[in-house]
């Protein structure tokens, strides 16, 4: 008998262990709760309602028509209009974001600089696009971008140059929307290149200078060096942006010729004003896939530069 009172003990004084460990885990799981609530509500169940829609004829009123993957293969095989589009939005890519990144981490070495005054006022300055309506902006530069009587046609007209007809020419429609989303994002990424450059040691520059070393090599041989991480960072970040692109040319417009055309816009179109939400879902979920490839590659090249 004293040998099972004292299981009895034990096992009580076990259980009263236990209780305040699963107290505390379930307080825990119940504060991180609403996070993981809202991202399956507003994350997971679109992807894969989104996904499922993919796979069927659907114009939101009617019955769900199952297809398989027919969407996909139209897509590929017998949509020209799409394949325009991923051109378009690789083509705006590159006109936008290469340069966009190139600006941004010039501007941040420049503000990261001692000998200039009024530091918080440049930097608000640069920041600002950032957060003004892509409506306001959109408007403004649809101005300076028209053919008669837009600002950048008159500059070209002082140097006895042509007009441009923007809206009528693949590059001219293009160049107009890169130069929207290059306006509206080299301040972001300027802010975070700036904090980068603000956590190398100021020793580095100034032994630097003590050898012999101008700004511009040690730009390029101090400032690059320790702030790839955070440029292969904000690649990914604008190469993800950059596959969206949607409002910029919604409010400029897509040109004559659809060289306006991105995925996201194309996307927009075949939901919204064809109702082919299953056609549209399909487009949702390539330019998916292309995200995610972009991110493996950027994931394996940074593996290889950390390797060297």
């Amino acid at each position: 008998m004293a040998e099972q009172d004292v299981a009895k003990i034990n096992h009580v004084k076990e259980k009263r262990k236990y209780r305040p460990k699963l107290h505390d885990s379930l307080t825990g799981y119940l504060f991180i709760s609403p996070f993981f609530i809202l991202f399956s509500i507003f994350g997971i169940y679109p992807l894969i309602f989104t996904a499922y829609l993919s796979l069927h004829k659907w114009n939101i009123l009617g019955d769900k028509e199952f297809v398989g993957l027919s969407n996909y293969v139209s897509l590929f095989t017998n949509d020209p209009l799409f394949l325009k589009s991923v051109g378009n939005t690789f083509f705006i890519w590159v006109l936008s974001t290469i340069p966009q990144l190139i600006l941004a981490l010039i501007l941040a070495f420049l503000l990261n600089q001692a000998f200039l005054k009024a530091k918080g006022i440049f930097r608000l300055a640069i920041f600002m696009p950032n957060i003004t309506s892509v409506v306001a902006v959109a408007i403004i530069f649809s101005a300076m971008f028209g053919t008669n009587y837009g600002v950048i046609n008159y500059v070209l007209s002082l140097f006895s140059i042509d007009p441009i007809n923007w809206t009528g020419s693949t590059l001219g429609t293009q160049v107009a929307i890169s130069a929207m989303v290059m306006w509206r994002w080299v301040g972001y990424n300027t802010i975070i290149y700036l904090a980068g450059l603000q956590g190398i040691s100021k020793d580095l520059y100034e032994a630097a200078t003590i050898d012999g070393a101008n700004k511009r090599q040690q730009f390029l041989y101090i400032t690059i060096p320790l702030m790839r991480p955070i440029i292969l960072f904000t690649v990914i970040l604008s190469t993800i942006g950059g596959m969206q692109v949607f409002a910029e040319p919604l409010l400029f417009g897509r040109g004559a010729n659809n060289q306006g055309l991105t995925m996201t816009l194309y996307l927009y179109e075949e939901a919204f004003t064809r109702f082919a939400f299953g056609y549209a879902s399909a487009i949702a979920w390539v330019l998916f896939l292309i995200i995610i490839l972009f991110s493996l590659f950027n994931m394996f090249i940074t593996g290889r530069i950390k390797g060297q």
